[in-house]
């Protein structure tokens, strides 16, 4: 037996290689592929802010009371409450924040049966809704 020509053989390095290669390729498709599949990118849009909020209906006077009980602070530009008593919409003070530990009165016409909603501006989505 021939030691020199034992050594200088290259001729099983090449296929294997080509399956690391191969197996490489294929686990990082297969993650570029699940990340889109379960959505991971989606979240880098508007997402709605996660907050306790919660409303009391003064029934002498229709005042709607919104405590916020814990969670995210608020952007009060962006949100619209709306109470389906009277239809309208009505907007907090612009350029606040609403914060754990806050409340604010909304003066409206509000009854019992009525339903309120705290809706999120830029992500259009229903934050807070309540029969009264």
């Amino acid at each position: 037996m021939n030691l020199d020509t034992l050594f200088s053989d290259d001729r099983g390095v090449s296929p294997v290689i080509g399956v690391i290669l191969m197996v490489a390729i294929t686990v990082i498709l297969a993650a570029v592929i699940g990340t889109f599949v379960l959505g991971l990118g989606d979240s880098l849009g508007n997402s709605q802010p996660t907050a306790q909020l919660n409303a009391e209906l003064n029934s002498t006077s229709g005042n709607v009371t919104i405590s916020h009980g814990g969670g995210d602070a608020l952007e009060t530009n962006n949100l619209r409450v709306t109470v389906d008593g009277n239809g309208t919409a009505v907007q907090f003070d612009s350029g606040s924040t609403f914060a754990v530990g806050n409340s604010t009165v909304i003066s409206n016409d509000a009854e019992t049966g009525d339903t309120i909603q705290i809706i999120h501006e830029p992500s259009d989505s229903i934050i807070f809704e309540r029969t009264l």
